[in-house]
Order: structure tokens, then C-alpha cells, then sequence
């Protein structure tokens, strides 16, 4: 046998260990990196690296979708700042390739998309290819507040928020709901006690913390970072949304229990009230929201939702409250042309201004101008035939949307406060003799408006 030659062995080991250590790097490279999405090749003109990673995350994961014919938009607060400073560029500008990744590579750890509930099936197939594509994905389920008014459906679950994790990066999935009151409502994001609640550090996403109430949205198809997606038209309007659009559930579980101690007024004439007050609310409703005065629900109206998601019967009214800095001169006169005259008018701009409007039979339209201070916000009332002035004290609030007789309106957030400054601790209680200038639990004298001013002031039609 010949002797082998010992620097032949050592080439040859050398050999084998390179072409193994090749293999590895391919097995890698093609195989793992389709898998988990630890490596990608670069997009034109961006970073390598963890820039790169975010693009090729939501690259994969709009291909998914679309497999699947899942349409999307894009509502990531972070991208749509961007997008809406560069809009006009965006719009005109043509589908060829980009010379810089710009948006969908700026450091964040999720990318935002919304979904229409109505524009999907819920199907299994979407879940099994995103695990073959790498994805890892969690679904947040909770009840359908739609059916919380109807006792046998109550309790209905409902997908509110999709995960979809590769790599170091997030897909957040907001799912959006039509509601009766023509505008799109999502759900919060909350964590069932079996679920894992390190998947992805769910305080930094920008949806859940509370449901949501949005105008649905007129979308925009475009090419962003070489990438083809669905965007809000106008994104500074959907930014400005997004700020103001804490929604606030009507209380269907305590209006039940409210109903069981007294019973619900179901007369012809409290229904026929009812469906007058409703058509009252919508048209006040359009006339503000034509002149882009923000309003909210006041005073009974205010109440009635709070206790028993419903119009109180014996209220005889309907309730606004509108920041006196909101105030327009317009709005007497698109009230009259709206069909409802004026039938008094209280006060000036700069002091107690109250509005009320005749609808229809005997039912009126009240709104109430608030007035703020350091500490609190007021409103004021006048007695005609005295003079007197009466000042209303309530603690500060913000606005949130609620959905009421169909419609989507205002409500102060910290309703339970606002109502107690207004009834007193004892507002659950019907009560059917009410005195506007002694009854509220906040009302305080004022002083008398001076006899020269009342021509001005108080003003009867």
C-alpha cells in the first residue's frame, strides 16, 4: 500500500471543511432566512440591516394578503406623517422603482394596516400560509358590542386585532366595523389571561388602548417605497381623527337593570317623542357638522343616554352643549333654513348665550353654551321675566364619541361626573318635576342682567 502523502490529506480535510461550512451558509441564507426573516437583501437605496428587515416584513405580508384578496389600507401614524408632508409628490409621482426606502424603513417596531370586517371571510387558509411564509400571528377576540342591547346575543365574540410577527418586526391589524350611525368603530386590544403577553411590546402600539369611532375613509392607491398600498386620501384629516377618537359604549348592561326597577314608558305618546327627538338630534346634528361646530349631548339628552341608552320620554327636549370658542354666527340662520325657528335666544357671545329652537309639534332644540375657567366650565341660564342669571359649575371634561339613536355624537368622557354635577348623586332615580332654576345640583345665582340689556339679552319669538 502507498504511503498517502500527508499535505494531500490536509488539503483535502481543508476542502471538506469549506465545502460544509459553504453548505451551512447556503441552508442559511435560502432555507432559515424564508423562515424566520432573519436576513434580506437590500431595497434600493436603503440601510442594510434593520431597515431593510421592516420593508421586506411588510413587502411579505401585503403579498399574503393579496393571495388571499384581503384588501387593506395603511393607518401607521408614524408612515402617514410622512406620506402626508410628501402627498402631492406621492400622488403625481410615477410607479417606478424609488431611489431610497424613506418610509417603510424608518425605525419603528410595528407597521399599522386597518381592515373592513365586511371585506373578508374568515378564513383558516390566510392563518396556515402566513406560518408557511414565516409569520407567527395572535388574534384578539372580544365581544361584539353591536348585539350588547339584545339579551340572546350578548356575549358574541368578535376579531378585533391580528399580530403578524417576522423577524425583529410587527404587522398590527386593526379590524373596523361598520356601526348604525354610518361610520367605522374598532375595538381595544385586550389581552386574554392565556396569552402571551410578551409577543411583541403591545404598550408601544398606537390601537387598542381604546375603541375608536371613524368617518369612513376615502382611500388612495399608491406607491410608496416601491411598494403598492391603499392610504387614507387626505392623511392630515385621518391623523386629526385619530387625536379625537376615543368611543365610549352605551351602558346596555346598567340600562337593563335601570328598566327592571322602573319600568320602561312605553305610551304612544312617549314613542311618538321619542321618534320626534331622534329626527331632531340627526337634523341638529347635520346642521353642526355642516358648519364644523363640535357639539356633544347635554343636560336630560346626556342623562338619558347614560342611564338607559334611550330619550327620556318625559324630558319634552333635546340637549346640546357647544364651547362658546365653537360659536359661528352662522348658526341661527342654518337653523332657521334647516326648518327649525328660532324660539329664544339668552345672553350674549361673552356672557350665559343659550339658543333654543322649535321643532317640530311642541318639541324643542336647547343649546347651551359652555364658558371655561381655570379651575371648571359653566353654562348660564336667564329668567325672562326677572332678568336673573343663573350659572351652571361643572368640572372639566374632554369629548369622546358614543353612538346614540343611530347616530354618532359627542359625550363627556367623564359622563358619570358631568351627570352627578348636573342631578346630583341621585340621578339614577327618575324624577318627572324638574325646575331648571333649582333642581340642578350645580346651579348658582349670577346676578340680574341690567335693564338696558335686556332687549339684547333676552329675546323671545
Amino acid at each position: 500500500m502507498q504511503k498517502i502523502n500527508r499535505n494531500v490529506v490536509l488539503a483535502l480535510l481543508s476542502l471538506t471543511s469549506l465545502v460544509f461550512l459553504l453548505f451551512q451558509l447556503c441552508y442559511y441564507k435560502f432555507y432559515l432566512s424564508q423562515k424566520n426573516g432573519a436576513a434580506f437583501s437590500k431595497v434600493r437605496g436603503s440601510q442594510s440591516g434593520q431597515d431593510s428587515t421592516r420593508w421586506h416584513v411588510v413587502r411579505k405580508f401585503l403579498g399574503l394578503l393579496s393571495s388571499h384578496n384581503i384588501p387593506v389600507y395603511l393607518i401607521d401614524p408614524l408612515i402617514l406623517g410622512l406620506v402626508d408632508k410628501d402627498i402631492e409628490q406621492i400622488r403625481s409621482s410615477p410607479d417606478g422603482p424609488s431611489p431610497e426606502c424613506k418610509y417603510f424603513c424608518a425605525p419603528r417596531d410595528f407597521t399599522t394596516f386597518a381592515l373592513l370586517d365586511k371585506t373578508w371571510k374568515h378564513e383558516v387558509g390566510l392563518f396556515r400560509t402566513a406560518e408557511k411564509m414565516g409569520f407567527q400571528w395572535l388574534k384578539i377576540i372580544n365581544k361584539d358590542p353591536r348585539l350588547d342591547g339584545m339579551d340572546d346575543l350578548s356575549g358574541m365574540e368578535i376579531p378585533l386585532h391580528y399580530i403578524f410577527k417576522l423577524a425583529s418586526h410587527a404587522i398590527h391589524l386593526v379590524v373596523f366595523y361598520e356601526r348604525s350611525g354610518n361610520f367605522l368603530w374598532h375595538g381595544p386590544l385586550r389581552l386574554k389571561q392565556h396569552m402571551d403577553r410578551k409577543f411583541v411590546p403591545f404598550r408601544k402600539l398606537h390601537f387598542g388602548r381604546y375603541p375608536g369611532a371613524y368617518e369612513k375613509p376615502e382611500l388612495l392607491l399608491v406607491s410608496i417605497d416601491d411598494l403598492k398600498v391603499q392610504i387614507p386620501k387626505n392623511p392630515s384629516s385621518f391623523l386629526q381623527e385619530m387625536s379625537h377618537s376615543r368611543f365610549l359604549e352605551c351602558r346596555y348592561r346598567e340600562a337593563r337593570a335601570f328598566f327592571q326597577l322602573y319600568p320602561d314608558d312605553a305610551s304612544l305618546d312617549a314613542v311618538e317623542f321619542r321618534k320626534k327627538a331622534k329626527s331632531l338630534l340627526h337634523l341638529a346634528a347635520l346642521t353642526l357638522n355642516n358648519l364644523g361646530v363640535k357639539f356633544w349631548l347635554s343636560s336630560g339628552t346626556c342623562l338619558g343616554w347614560y342611564r338607559q341608552c334611550n330619550v327620556i320620554p318625559h324630558s319634552k327636549d333635546v340637549d346640546l352643549g357647544i364651547f362658546i370658542r365653537e360659536y359661528k354666527a352662522d348658526i341661527i340662520p342654518a337653523f332657521q333654513k334647516a326648518g327649525l325657528p328660532l324660539k329664544h335666544k339668552f345672553g350674549k357671545v361673552e356672557d350665559s348665550l343659550e339658543l333654543s329652537f322649535q321643532g317640530e309639534d311642541d318639541v324643542k332644540l336647547d343649546i347651551f353654551f359652555f364658558y371655561e375657567e381655570d379651575d371648571h366650565i359653566w353654562n348660564g341660564g336667564t329668567q325672562a321675566k326677572s332678568g336673573k342669571k343663573f350659572k351652571y359649575l361643572f368640572p372639566k371634561f374632554t369629548l369622546c364619541w358614543t353612538e346614540f339613536v343611530e347616530l354618532k355624537v359627542h359625550v363627556p368622557c367623564e359622563t358619570l361626573q358631568y351627570v352627578e354635577a348636573n342631578y346630583g348623586p341621585e340621578w339614577k332615580v327618575p324624577v318627572k318635576t324638574w325646575d331648571w332654576k333649582s333642581s340642578p345640583s350645580n346651579v348658582q345665582d349670577n346676578g340680574v342682567w341690567p335693564v338696558d340689556e335686556w332687549d339684547d339679552v333676552i329675546q323671545i319669538y
